[in-house]
């Protein structure tokens, strides 16, 4: 059987239909109206079984985190003994539970603010399995949830079941329709990650704002023509034709990309740090006090391979902590200004931790079990999981004591309130930290 929607995509090229959202793959922003069959406002749809006031932030941090430095157990004498230029000194560690040594970088102050006011939850030792130490390995493992590393990502997967189920019709899972397709997860980012990837709801990927729009006049003045005359029709309901398609199809692109760049523009209610990762978070702010339907959005912080020079209490870790710790505090002070902070759960993680040695170099090679914060009020607060011993280690690492689809478990089971055995594709004890 030929494709019914051959024509229209050839249409929809033939026309120069280009968008700029900065990301590498456009029909990421697009695919679920310009690739299937026309879906009315699908970008501002909500959809059934899912909390329409909750909202998933999930911050990754690139290039493997240094765990040990992050979370430190600044009582115990071997994590002294073999970071000895590089470790924080009990002195300057942020002390959180003197019964067990525990303390934060002393650059995560207002990272601690939040843990004293109740809504950071910190999960010790998470990894998974036979760990692989690439960078690109271990991450498609985080984003997949599969030690393979292979297939689509977990949360593209949740926004697949909930559009258009598991398993069928047999699956309970109303028709897919204009009204129960999700709006797609977004971005902030060049590429969507590939946890966002799922083969039904395409995730949307972009930079800045101002990328957001329509840019074919700019790519040749003439496309202005066509582009504006299309977006002046307005196709009868039941017209079914390719022009009715394109006209569709460009009017639901324009009105997501009005609504998320006049979001954007508006003036945060908090100031917030010059940084890359406060720009991502002040953006998120900004689109969940418009009202996005959007539920699942994805901020990135890189530069965590730190090889050499990391530096203890002071040094390039230390920075990259700062900017962590400074954007998620400003966000966080934004969305209790909204009255909207109830309503927004966020996931901090990285692909692998470090070393439990430091290098030659001043700095700590690819690792394994790493730290993972859960934040928002929502959270039960505090340390989950005994710190992974700095004795008992294999290869000289440190050895998992959670497996990260744990805590995925708990954010689709609890949070998002789906079948996280669906999603997921297995059980996982889930880690007990959110509140229902």
């Amino acid at each position: 059987m030929s494709d019914p929607n051959a024509y229209t995509r050839r249409e929809f090229l033939g026309r120069g239909m280009v968008f700029a959202s900065s990301s590498a793959f456009v029909p990421a922003f697009l695919q679920s109206s310009v690739l299937a069959m026309p879906r009315a406002s699908a970008s501002l749809a909500s959809f059934a079984g899912v909390p329409e006031d909750r909202v998933l932030v999930v911050i990754q941090l690139s290039g493997g985190n240094d765990g040990l430095n992050t979370v430190i157990p600044y009582a115990d004498p071997q994590y002294h003994r073999v970071r000895r230029t590089i470790g924080v000194g009990d002195r300057d560690a942020i002390k959180l539970s003197t019964a067990d040594g525990i303390g934060l970088h002393p650059a995560m102050a207002q990272m601690a603010d939040l843990y004293n006011d109740g809504m950071l939850a910190i999960v010790q030792g998470v990894g998974y399995p036979n760990p692989n130490r690439s960078h690109f390995k271990s991450m498609d493992i985080w984003h997949t949830a599969d030690t393979s590393g292979t297939g689509d990502g977990w949360l593209g997967r949740y926004f697949d079941s909930e559009c258009c189920g598991f398993g069928g019709e047999e699956s309970g899972r109303a028709p897919d329709t204009p009204a129960t397709r999700p709006a797609p997860p977004i971005a902030i980012g060049r590429d969507a990650p590939l946890a966002l990837r799922g083969r039904q709801i395409k995730p949307v990927a972009f930079e800045s704002p101002d990328l957001f729009q329509w840019e074919g006049e700019n790519v040749h003045e003439a496309l202005r023509d066509p582009y504006h005359d299309l977006m002046h029709r307005t196709p009868a309901e039941d017209d079914h034709s390719p022009a009715a398609f394109l006209t569709r199809t460009a009017l639901n692109a324009q009105v997501a990309s009005d609504q998320i760049r006049r979001a954007v523009s508006a003036t945060p209610l908090v100031e917030y740090p010059r940084s890359g990762l406060a720009n991502q978070l002040r953006m998120i702010a900004s689109m969940i006090r418009a009202g996005l339907k959007t539920r699942v959005y994805y901020a990135t912080l890189g530069g965590f391979d730190t090889h050499a020079q990391q530096g203890g209490a002071r040094g390039r870790h230390a920075q990259l902590l700062t900017e962590l710790s400074t954007s998620v505090r400003a966000f966080y002070a934004d969305l209790a200004a909204q009255e909207n902070s109830e309503r927004v759960l966020s996931m901090c993680f990285s692909e692998f931790g470090r070393r439990v040695g430091q290098n030659a170099s001043g700095g700590t090679d690819h690792g394994t079990a790493a730290p993972l914060f859960l934040m928002g009020p929502m959270v039960r607060p505090g340390v989950f999981g005994d710190h992974p011993s700095l004795h008992d280690l294999d290869q000289g690492d440190l050895k998992h004591r959670i497996d990260f689809r744990s805590v995925y478990t708990e954010v689709l089971d609890t949070w998002l309130e789906t079948n996280a055995r669906d999603v997921l594709g297995g059980r996982f004890r889930p880690t007990k930290i959110i509140r229902t």
